[in-house]
């Protein structure tokens, strides 16, 4: 489990076949092989690891269903260690299993150093988001600013601009959605006492 803050922004040192291996000191700290690490907002397990990076295998279902299949050595990748019980949660509750991916359609400045983000959702994520509510993107705990028929606006501030992979998206960009969790649930519940 995450809270969707991300504690180090690596750099893909390569991006080979189902192995990506991801440069970084901050996540290393008491990382171990099979620890998890959230990689873009998607929950890899550690299966290698050097003083200066880390390795993981990548599966076709997490190719199929993030941008992770799309990363090539070079890129940016936001990294979280999972949240500890004894941990503030800063965030929201972020599984690190992405639902979607979703496209950047707009980026504006806000016109105090952030920005406002707009980003289509797949149809059959767009029922789990509501406005004020959580969502993930690459990873990054977010606020939902405004709901919209194909997607929603994203309000990112400042800090998070500067220490996340988000201040470099453009229009076209393809980002890693996860919707709330509760909002899961919820669903199933109600399908199940409509039964």
């Amino acid at each position: 489990m995450f809270t969707g803050i991300v504690e180090e922004l690596g750099i893909v040192r390569a991006a080979e076949g189902h192995r990506l291996t991801v440069g970084c000191r901050t996540v290393l700290g008491d990382t171990v092989v099979g620890s998890s690490i959230s990689v873009n907002g998607v929950c890899l397990t550690v299966v290698g690891r050097t003083d200066a990076s880390i390795d993981f295998d990548i599966t076709d279902e997490t190719i199929a269903r993030s941008g992770l299949g799309r990363i090539a050595a070079g890129d940016r990748v936001n990294l979280e260690r999972p949240v500890s019980l004894a941990a503030r949660l800063g965030g929201h509750l972020v599984q690190g299993h992405v639902d979607g991916v979703g496209l950047v359609t707009s980026v504006e400045p806000d016109g105090a150093d952030g920005l406002i983000l707009r980003i289509e959702l797949p149809p059959v994520l767009r029922h789990y988001v509501v406005e004020k509510g959580s969502v993930a993107v690459d990873g990054v705990s977010l606020t939902v600013a405004a709901v919209h028929g194909d997607g929603v606006s994203i309000a990112v501030i400042p800090h998070t601009r500067t220490v996340t992979t988000l201040g470099s998206v453009r229009v076209g960009d393809r980002v890693n959605v996860e919707t709330d969790l509760m909002a899961k649930y919820v669903e199933r519940l109600m399908e199940r006492a409509d039964r």
